[in-house]
């Protein structure tokens, strides 16, 4: 009656070593990219970052750092410090 009891439950019949009986519950336990504790270890830099994106284009976060980056570009532009566009550069009015 026991072993009839295991076999319906899923259990071994026999008696296991208790290498056997690791090899046993690894391959019952549930696989590691469905444990939500592996999958979340590491918060979602890359979603938050989008977020943040979108919530300053909207004009809801300022960023600061993203603000002096873009004033020192627009100056740059002012001054004519930006490389030229692929196509208008030196070589396009030398004449190859």
């Amino acid at each position: 009656m026991n072993s009839l009891s295991r076999r319906i439950f899923g259990d071994s019949s026999r008696e296991l070593s208790k290498q056997s009986m690791k090899a046993v519950n690894m391959l019952k336990a549930e696989p590691f990219y469905r444990q939500p504790d592996v999958v979340n270890y590491y918060p979602r830099h890359v979603q938050t970052g989008i977020l943040m994106q979108k919530l300053r284009k909207y004009g809801l976060y300022r960023d600061e750092h993203e603000d002096f980056k873009e004033e020192m570009h627009r100056l740059r532009v002012m001054r004519g410090k930006v490389a030229p566009k692929k196509g208008e550069g030196k070589g396009k009015t030398r004449g190859k």
